[in-house]
């Protein structure tokens, strides 16, 4: 029969998206019996000028991972999009920014000079920076232009849907193929093994593919709302086993965080930090969060006019980092406003 075709993409991120293509285990052998992928630059030789050569909408499926750093992955995005019937957000760094969206707190001038210039493992003495066009006795070579903002996938072309997670969890993974495979010809439906998660029908144009209910549902520990008057860093305790881990004064993200990934983090004992994104409900991830830590800060009733808020700000030592980790590039502030 007819395959599918696939295309894999690594835009601005680790890798680690890469690697959760082949956490699928052995139900890759599914994929395979059902698609050929076309392009995938980290563990294939295809060039950029094969799939320019590709007819329009000649792909079924694209999976882009990673933000949108420079001209390159633009470019790539742009290209995936025209020749594919679905464009896929794959993994936090398309979905939200992630943490290359981090740098949205500069911009390329004072990255630049920080890492090119003035680390203190730097050795520069010419102060040269990236350029991009550079004569070598071989020719001219041409390096993709740094942005000053990270974006995220949806921000540079229309996205069908996305597939969050730091990253996808495995299941979420084979869930959203098995999904998108059936749309695309029925004579695929049911081949993939679908071990929670499963998506009956694709959802509306633009929706996330994984549960829209918060981490707290699914979360092992017993929550027992209490309220908290003072933060710890994750290594300034040891939590008590199996209990909430935000009614122990450590930040958890859970309750402003998309379920879909078995709750590994809290399994280990460690906070969600957020990476699947926020539910529908929610306009943005940082700011629910914020609102629902509010709901659980203060003493007891007796003890209220001895409470001081801003000493309980003040503990919060990286608001960014914290509320915005995962999402700074997707959320409402997006980036940085810096004076030229």
């Amino acid at each position: 029969m007819d395959k599918l075709k696939f295309a894999f993409y690594w835009g601005a991120s680790c890798g680690g998206c890469e690697v959760a293509v082949l956490d699928i285990d052995e139900r890759v052998l599914e994929v395979l019996q059902i698609g050929d992928i076309v392009f995938w630059p980290v563990a294939m030789d295809t060039k950029y000028k094969d799939v320019e050569a590709m007819p329009d909408k000649s792909i079924d499926v694209s999976f882009f991972n990673g933000s949108v750093r420079n001209d390159e992955s633009e470019h790539i995005a742009k290209l995936l999009r025209q020749k594919s019937k679905f464009m896929i957000a794959f993994g936090s760094c398309a979905h939200e920014g992630c943490i290359p969206g981090l740098a949205n707190l500069h911009d390329r001038e004072s990255i630049f000079k920080k890492v090119y210039k003035e680390s203190v493992s730097t050795v520069n003495p010419n102060g040269v920076t990236p350029q991009t066009h550079y004569h070598v006795p071989e020719g001219e070579i041409h390096i993709p232009a740094f942005h000053d903002t990270v974006k995220t996938l949806d921000q540079v072309v229309d996205v069908d849907y996305s597939i969050p997670g730091c990253p996808p969890n495995p299941d979420i993974i084979v869930a959203a193929i098995d999904a998108l495979a059936s749309t695309v010809d029925e004579k695929f439906a049911g081949i993939m093994t679908v071990n929670g998660y499963k998506i009956e029908t694709l959802p509306p144009k633009g929706a996330v593919l994984a549960p829209n209910r918060a981490q707290c549902f699914e979360c092992p520990l017993k929550k027992e709302d209490k309220r908290i008057d003072k933060i710890y860093r994750v290594y300034e305790k040891i939590p008590e086993p199996g209990k909430c881990l935000l009614d122990q004064g450590i930040i958890c993200m859970g309750p402003a965080t998309r379920m879909g990934c078995h709750t590994q983090c809290m399994n280990a004992g460690m906070p969600c930090t957020g990476c699947q994104g926020p539910v529908d409900q929610a306009e943005e991830l940082g700011a629910s969060m914020m609102t629902a830590l509010t709901s659980n800060i203060g003493l007891d009733d007796e003890k209220e006019s001895d409470y001081d808020p801003n000493k309980f700000i003040e503990q919060i030592k990286d608001p960014i980092g914290t509320f915005y980790m995962y999402s700074l590039p997707a959320s409402i502030l997006k980036r940085k406003v810096m004076k030229k």
